[in-house]
């Protein structure tokens, strides 16, 4: 699989998390793909929540490994 179909998958799983982040007052960026691991930036109400690490392994880490299995973690940048 080529590294931009990886990030079309990974794209897609972010816009069907981002409505949920955008409700709470936050949102998230891809920044890159590296070696299987994605690198993403939660921005706004979601970078200072006490929640956030468990809404990025739980929510968004699930999400991206549902339509892109290839990846094996989900790391947030801040």
């Amino acid at each position: 699989m080529s590294a931009q179909e990886t990030q079309d998958k990974v794209e897609k799983a972010l816009e069907e998390i981002r409505p949920f982040l955008v409700s709470d007052g936050g949102n998230i960026k891809l920044l890159s793909i590296e070696d299987k691991i994605v690198k993403v930036q939660l921005e706004g109400a979601c970078s200072g929540c006490s929640v956030n690490q468990m809404t990025l392994k739980n929510g968004v880490e699930a999400t991206i490994k549902k339509y892109a299995p290839e990846i094996e973690e989900v790391i947030n940048v801040a």
